[in-house]
């Protein structure tokens, strides 16, 4: 009787460590995951400027490839070409680290 009430007691207790381990990890991998605030301006297009340098400077900080962003800112910007001419305006996103 003593045998299978500390056997039971020791399975109660791996099974519980177990569990525990488990759980400290899903909640650490969840505190690692940080959500990606994005923040929009409005930029004047410099002589020399493509959506793909604009998007080298700004895709980075936003968890998204330079292509992925250059799709973004054309249907943001109603953009039907990869054409842009300096002086307009173009509204991009970006993230700032440690939000």
């Amino acid at each position: 009787m003593k045998k299978t009430l500390f056997l039971a007691f020791l399975i109660l207790i791996l099974v519980s460590s177990l569990c525990g381990v488990s759980l400290l990890n899903s909640k650490a991998q969840e505190t690692s995951r940080r959500e990606t605030v994005l923040y929009y301006k409005s930029i004047e297009i410099q002589a020399g400027d493509s959506l793909w340098t604009i998007a080298e400077e700004y895709a980075p900080s936003t968890g998204m490839t330079t292509r992925e962003y250059i799709e973004h800112l054309k249907q943001m910007n109603h953009l039907k070409k990869d054409v842009i001419h300096a002086g307009c305006h173009l509204t991009v996103m970006y993230s700032v680290c440690g939000q």
